[in-house]
């Protein structure tokens, strides 16, 4: 039996912890760099990373979630995980991630959600899209020196006007 998920607001700054933050990403390739952004999820408390890297292969393959902009945002459903997981990575000498605008990818969000929702993660998804599209934030996430430093840029008062609004549990 499902247990009832109620709606609640959900800030990117609220799902993102200190230790899911990569400043440099070590992969060359797209396969390496997923791992890594993996990896961090593990940190983040994500139990079955197997099964993760599997779905988020296979979400890549349909099309890359390079959005432009120098950003990416792989994400992923998990059957049982019952909150949502944020990673942020940044890769200081880019990548080709396979973005639509052709340019080098350098900052990368890796999201997991539970499998059973969807307004959630599209709405998360929609919030990193539009955060992100604002040069002033993107630069400021390149330049960062610190794990605090992201946390501070991605909680300020420009970036959560608003929460994202999202079912299921965190």
């Amino acid at each position: 039996m499902e247990k009832h998920k109620k709606s609640q607001d959900i800030k990117i700054s609220d799902l993102l912890k200190e230790d899911a933050i990569c400043l440099d990403l070590k992969g060359d390739t797209k396969r390496e760099v997923i791992y890594e952004l993996v990896e961090l999820l593990k940190s983040a408390k994500l139990n079955n990373t197997k099964e993760f890297l599997k779905a988020i292969i296979e979400r890549e393959n349909l099309g890359s979630t390079a959005i432009g902009n120098g950003i990416a945002i792989p994400h992923a459903k998990l059957k049982g995980l019952r909150r949502f997981i944020l990673a942020f990575a940044r890769k200081n000498k880019g990548m080709d991630f396979g973005a639509l605008d052709g340019e080098k990818t350098y900052l990368f969000f890796i999201l997991a959600s539970p499998k059973e929702t969807s307004g959630g993660h599209l709405k998360i998804l929609a919030e990193l899209a539009r955060l992100t599209k604002d040069k002033l934030i993107v630069e400021l996430l390149k330049k960062a020196v610190s794990k605090g430093e992201i946390l501070r840029v991605l909680s300020s008062s420009l970036i959560n006007k608003k929460a994202v609004s999202a079912k299921g549990r965190v």
